[in-house]
């Protein structure tokens, strides 16, 4: 079963700490009551164990009406590992150099081989020489590389608010890109 997800990535390859500050954003999360503290079935990766959509979900959205209350699929998950969050539709893989403004989404993505597994961080521009985490590159549509991720399942008809996102930063210690993946 495929479902819309919104998902928050921290614009950073490797979070120091990663797996003990998913925990204390998943308790931030729930103190401000946009997901339940204790996990159900809502989720749909492995176990399908995620927090649930709480009510005070609807003051983080841009249009609340369009979060998937009452929906067996509709809670956190968290990703501690090495990820790549693109739009699962249509996604152009076009990314530019920040320095240089030229188009490097090829090779940007081909690099992604030594990305993965860790063995980089950083991409280097082919045309300038510009060299940065992969994430300090220009995409034409969002996405992100991280070894954390928070997927919001069923939320991808909506979009954070600006506000929420920058508390979310905030409080995580890095910038962050939301992410939206089709159903």
């Amino acid at each position: 079963m495929e479902t819309s997800q919104l998902i928050i990535v921290p614009q950073i390859s490797s979070v120091p700490g990663h797996q003990a500050l998913a925990g204390r954003m998943q308790r931030w999360l729930a103190q401000r009551g946009v997901v339940e503290a204790l996990p159900s079935t809502c989720g749909v990766r492995g176990n399908r164990m995620a927090n649930a959509i709480a009510p005070s979900a609807r003051q983080v959205v841009e249009h609340p009406d369009r979060l998937p209350f009452g929906q067996p699929v509709n809670g956190l998950e968290v990703v501690d590992k090495r990820c790549i969050y693109t739009p699962t539709r249509n996604f152009l893989k076009e990314a530019g150099c920040p320095e240089c403004r030229r188009e490097v989404g090829e090779p940007l993505f081909e690099s992604l081989e030594d990305w993965w597994p860790g063995i980089t961080d950083n991409f280097s521009c082919p045309e300038c020489g510009h060299e940065d985490d992969i994430n300090g590159f220009l995409f034409l549509q969002p996405c992100g590389f991280s070894n954390l991720g928070f997927i919001f399942n069923g939320w991808g008809e909506t979009a954070f608010t600006q506000a929420f996102l920058d508390a979310f930063g905030e409080r995580l210690g890095f910038k962050v890109r939301q992410v939206r993946t089709d159903g």
